[in-house]
């Protein structure tokens, strides 16, 4: 059973989580927004329907045909924003509408039961449910390529509200799900925040819960090596959010100086978050006109690993 698990669990891991890698940022300076707690990146408790999420997801997977192109939606997240299709993300879209409108039903429902995971299932649910992960994602870039910002901001909600969901599964797939699709969000945040006038949303990041995903207490955490593998996908999720907040702080501060600190102890207007993986700061350093921000794989980990949890910001400031 455990053999069977560990081969569910690497294609899983494939599946929903990408490998770190470098990314070059051209950032705005942004002021924090009036109020500051003008946005959120989750659904107020207030506003939830007391519902079970669950029907509206399987509603929206059974809307999916089955041909559809992963292959081209994937190739569409990649492009860079000069050469992303504006018009032709809007057409296909628009052919899904259905399916975006559930999702967004979805997330404002309070609890979600899913159905149990096992090895004959784990595959088509994968694919169907990153299917859905995908449209959401392109309906952020489309939203973030047009400046529609706080619709973009309410695409984002609805991504880690169904993180969120995934992540309250009862089994340890569920939460490595959840994990893999709340990263996915932040893949989309990193081209939201480069934006020229993109509010700055190093609030709303602060304000998201940690852990982001709660992979404890599942029988699977019993055993010595789930357990630390759960610690690091839980922190990896954590350190992706913590490292947008730094580069969010980074742009306030830029608000005010016009250039990046040399130092982020350098930042007073807010609180800069450590690296919850390495439980210090993120590693930083100004280079001149430009700065990098890193936050390297943890000790022990394999070459494998070392590529699936560092990250690297290579950041540029324009005015």
């Amino acid at each position: 059973m455990k053999r069977i698990l560990s081969c569910l669990i690497i294609l899983l891991l494939a599946v929903v989580l990408a490998d770190g890698r470098t990314v070059e940022m051209t950032l705005h300076p942004a002021k924090a927004p009036k109020p500051a707690q003008k946005y959120l990146l989750l659904p107020k408790v207030e506003e939830q329907a007391d519902a079970d999420a669950m029907p509206l997801y399987e509603k929206a997977v059974q809307l999916l045909p089955e041909d559809f192109q992963m292959d081209q939606i994937s190739q569409w997240l990649k492009a860079s924003p000069s050469k992303f299709p504006r018009q032709q993300v809007q057409s296909t879209l628009e052919q899904f509408r259905p399916i975006l409108q559930l999702l967004e039903q979805a997330a404002k429902c309070r609890q979600c039961d899913w159905p149990y995971w096992d090895s004959d299932t784990i595959s088509q649910y994968l694919r169907k449910y990153r299917g859905l992960m995908y449209f959401l994602a392109l309906q952020m870039r489309l939203q973030i390529a047009q400046g529609e910002f706080d619709r973009a901001i309410g695409t984002v909600r609805t991504g880690f509200a169904m993180a969120k969901h995934m992540g309250k599964g009862h089994t340890f797939l569920h939460g490595l799900f959840g994990v893999g699709t709340g990263g996915f969000v932040c893949g989309q945040l990193e081209q939201f925040v480069q934006r020229r006038n993109a509010p700055n949303l190093y609030w709303a990041l602060r304000g998201l819960p940690r852990p982001f995903i709660d992979l404890t207490g599942r029988s699977e955490f019993d055993d010595p090596d789930y357990r630390e593998m759960a610690r690091l996908l839980m922190n990896r999720l954590d350190r992706h959010v913590a490292a947008l907040q730094c580069v969010e702080a980074l742009r306030l501060y830029a608000a005010h100086e016009g250039k990046f600190p040399k130092e982020l102890s350098r930042i007073t207007e807010v609180l800069v978050p450590s690296d919850p993986v390495m439980q210090k700061p993120f590693v930083y350093r100004c280079t001149g006109s430009g700065a990098v921000l890193e936050a390297p794989a943890p000790e022990g980990a394999t070459e494998r690993d070392a590529k699936r949890y560092a990250i690297r910001y290579e950041l540029s400031l324009k005015e």
